[in-house]
């Protein structure tokens, strides 16, 4: 095929920025302020500049429209998508990158963007219209991929304080994945896995309960053995 034959071919990022807030996993979303789809929720993004590498376009595209400290956030690519009609101004493939990151703040709009704001993941997740272009199916696989992570990783530490119990890290992993879990037994396989925890020798301060051991953050990055995540729905 000669190069002239080649199709023209735009390339974008979007950015599915989670965290945990009022114990849910919410998502930052803005109003998209030209067309297409004025109007309407989208994940932040654009396009990639000339000059620019994809990182780049992230980390430019997430401070002008959100007003975040790209600094301190570390967002990593997950997938691209290339669906030939997935963008009404042509043939443009995005690239999706996510981050899940406690402690985030509120969001402040520019650029591309009418407003900025955090929302509930599964808010948006149960309404497949609500986002623009495919960016439904982009925060699926955000969300999936996040809960994956919790699944193989320690970052569910970092969503606690610094000395922590074993029910303040439990509900971080029902508020990611989104379900119940049995406590003795969350108990018995974190505590269990290497390095992922370190007793700290101090209990919380009770008022007539009984006490909680309190624990820290231990060396592992990664969790030996992995824990299995469960799917039934978390009820209120």
């Amino acid at each position: 095929m000669r190069i002239q034959e080649l199709s023209q071919c735009a390339v974008a990022v979007d950015l599915a920025i989670l965290t945990v807030r009022e114990q849910t996993l919410q998502a930052l979303v803005i109003e998209r302020a030209t067309p297409p789809h004025q109007g309407v929720a989208a994940l932040p993004g654009g396009f990639l500049l000339a000059g620019e590498t994809l990182d780049d376009a992230a980390h430019r595209k997430l401070t002008q429209e959100t007003g975040l400290d790209v600094t301190h956030l570390h967002v990593r690519q997950l997938h691209a998508y290339s669906d030939p009609d997935r963008d009404p101004r042509g043939r443009i493939v995005s690239v999706l990158y996510v981050a899940l990151l406690p402690d985030l703040p509120l969001p402040a709009a520019g650029g591309g963007a009418a407003t900025a704001t955090w929302r509930p993941a599964e808010e948006l997740l149960a309404q497949p219209d609500e986002l623009a272009f495919d960016h439904h199916q982009m925060l699926t696989d955000a969300v999936e991929h996040a809960r994956d992570t919790l699944s193989d990783t320690t970052v569910a530490t970092t969503f606690c304080p610094p000395e922590f119990t074993i029910a303040e890290l439990r509900s971080v992993y029902e508020v990611i994945w989104g379900t119940r879990l049995d406590p003795s037994n969350f108990h018995r396989k974190v505590t269990r896995a290497e390095d992922f925890l370190i007793p700290t020798g101090s209990k919380t301060a009770t008022d007539g309960g009984r006490p909680a051991a309190l624990f820290r953050a231990g060396p592992a990055t990664r969790l030996h053995p992995a824990l299995l995540r469960e799917r039934h729905p978390r009820t209120p």
